[in-house]
């Protein structure tokens, strides 16, 4: 089974004084907007790097889920929160690191079996295999 999905981006201008808008195929995102500010600064708005941050803690959380079931270990909540660092570096800017912070609700789960589990979605999720960066990991079960 081959999915495709797509996103697009139009930018106008010059790095620093330029706008741009990036939509989904979905409609989820339809000509939002960012900028320098937003990527490089503490404007308020989305850039590349945070998009990345939300699709990786979605498949992470999803993988994590699909794997948990598999196991026996049933979740009833997972919170993720993907960390992306952007760095400066000779070749311009590279996502060196993304530090994934997951917290699952899941009754009677085995923790050495939680966490087997939750270092195989961290390298299985499409999204992990996609990035050239450190992924590091801080999961835990509530309750």
């Amino acid at each position: 089974m081959t999915i495709k999905r797509t996103g697009s981006a139009v930018w106008q201008g010059s790095l620093q004084q330029g706008q741009g808008k990036t939509s989904t195929a979905s409609g989820v995102l339809s000509d939002t907007p960012y900028n320098f500010g937003q990527r490089f600064e503490e404007a308020p708005g989305t850039n590349p790097e945070e998009l990345i941050a939300a699709a990786h803690a979605s498949c992470f959380s999803m993988a994590l889920s699909m794997i948990m079931g598999e196991a026996g270990l049933e979740p009833e909540r997972i919170a993720t929160e993907a960390a992306v660092t952007l760095e400066k570096d000779d070749s311009g800017f590279s996502i060196t690191a993304v530090h994934l912070t997951t917290r699952v609700k899941s009754p009677g789960a085995d923790e050495a079996a939680f966490h087997e589990a939750a270092e195989k979605a961290k390298g299985g999720c499409p999204v992990s295999q996609v990035l050239n960066a450190e992924i590091t990991l801080d999961a835990s079960l509530e309750g």
